[in-house]
Parts: C-alpha cells; structure tokens; sequence
C-alpha cells in the first residue's frame, strides 16, 4: 500500500466520524412526493469496464444503489463498506461508475480500475467503464440521474467522489447521499 493510501485509510474513520457528530458534509435529497420518473430507469445502459454492455431491465424489481468511484479519494475505503452491503444485503444491487471529475482522483485506466478494486477491496460488484459523471459529457446514467425531466424529481449533479443514488423497486429514483453518508448507514 502506498502512503497516500495508507494516509486516506488512517483519515478516513476519523472524517466519517465528525461527519456523523456534526453534520458536516451530510445531505440527503428525497423524493418525498414519490413522483414517478418520466424515463424508465430501466431502458438505460451501461457499458461494464471489460467492454459488456449490461441492460438495466436486468434489475426490475430490484433496489439499485449507484456510486461514482475514485481510487484516490478520501472516500475510497466506502470501497469496503460498498462490497459489504453488496455480499451481505441481496436486497440491493450494487452499480460502480468510476470517473475522474473531481480532483484528478481517479487516473487510471478501466483495467488499473478493476485492478486496484480486485486487489485492494475484494470488489465483485460491476464497475462500469470510467466516464463523466457531470458536466456536459456526463454518460447517459448520469444524464438521468440528474435530469428532474428524465427522473422526475433531481437535478443534482455529484458534488464529488462516492456520492450515491439510490433507486426503488419500481425504477424511480429515490434517494440521493453524499460522500459523507457511508453506505452502511443507507436505510434500505
């Protein structure tokens, strides 16, 4: 482990920890009127980073949580917490879409990506092809994501690393949390 890592690791419980005290860092946007999203959910795709393109009509019915990644961020040991909700709650599909937007934290290509998870995290659940998730290049599951005339309700873009979308049953989005939410904490 490099020292930047080792760093990111040893700061990382106590930030998480100030988050949850103070409230610093902590939004959480709801679709609390339960407005239906005007696109499917579940007519997008993805392109995983080996080169599959995965059709998200695959998770109907399913909850589905999506993160944007980073390998050098502050937030990457949610890497950890990611996979834990992944092997430990079948109740939620776990989507991984790893950009390089905030912060240049994220250099690598998609097979250092897949690597670095593999190896560092023990990652099984599917990392997307590294892409814009804002701006106006942001790939198609972000434009949804974002876009209050697709999902029905939010237009925020990620603010940084690790930011989380959570969609319901019915493909609507639900619920949107930032990079200080650990994915632990989700209430699914």
């Amino acid at each position: 482990m490099n020292f930047i890592r080792k760093i990111i690791k040893a700061i990382y419980p106590i930030q998480m920890r100030v988050s949850k005290l103070t409230g610093i860092g902590i939004r959480i946007a709801e679709n609390k009127n339960e407005v239906a999203a005007k696109d499917s959910f579940y007519s997008l795709k993805a392109i995983l980073n080996n080169g599959e393109e995965i059709p998200f009509e695959k998770y109907k019915n399913k909850k589905v949580l999506i993160v944007n990644l980073a390998s050098q961020c502050g937030f990457t040991p949610q890497y950890a917490q990611l996979e834990s909700l992944h092997r430990n709650n079948k109740g939620i599909i776990i989507l991984g879409f790893p950009a390089n937007n905030f912060g240049a934290q994220e250099p690598g290509s998609d097979d250092d990506i897949a690597s670095f998870c593999k190896l560092n995290y023990g990652v099984s659940f599917p990392i997307f092809k590294k892409n814009d998730v804002k701006g106006n290049s942001k790939q198609p599951v972000y434009k949804w994501l974002t876009d209050k005339n697709q999902n029905g309700w939010n237009k925020l873009e990620p603010q940084w690393n690790f930011y989380k979308y959570l969609i319901d049953e019915n493909g609507n989005l639900s619920k949107v949390f930032s990079s200080s939410v650990s994915p632990l904490n989700i209430k699914l």
